[in-house]
């Protein structure tokens, strides 16, 4: 009998995404690259367009479920995983900027804005008496 050993290969990411703009836009790339199985994390970078996916996932699965969103999407960079190192004087630096200014984000952009039509004076151009 012969086992089976599964290795753990974290593989980072990097997707360029154009339409980050506004919550929805960013909660509908969310949900689609969260229904990849194997992923672990996705962070949105919404000011530099780029979604970082790390897991198990495959780059070409990924890339194809971000495209349903958004045709231009591409793959900036696939690689392993890297562990971050933490050290205790960068976290100490990091509490010490507590006070950033964040900018409003809007609720909706021009494309998750649905305008409806209701033309309700319709006359008709013939009319038989």
């Amino acid at each position: 009998m012969t086992k089976s050993v599964k290795i753990s290969n974290q593989i980072k990411t990097v997707v360029s995404v154009d339409h980050l703009l506004c919550l929805k836009c960013r909660k509908k790339v969310m949900m689609l690259i969260s229904s990849i199985e194997e992923v672990n994390s996705i962070v949105l970078d919404p000011s530099k367009n780029i979604a970082t996916i790390i897991g198990e996932a495959d780059p070409v699965a990924i890339i194809t479920r971000v495209r349903k969103f958004t045709k231009s999407a591409r793959l900036i960079s696939v690689g392993p995983a890297k562990e971050e190192k933490k050290d205790e004087k960068k976290d100490e630096k990091k509490d010490e900027k507590k006070d950033v200014v964040v900018p409003s984000i809007p609720r909706t952009c021009h494309r998750c804005d649905v305008w409806y039509v209701v033309h309700q004076d319709y006359v008709s151009p013939c009319h038989i008496l």
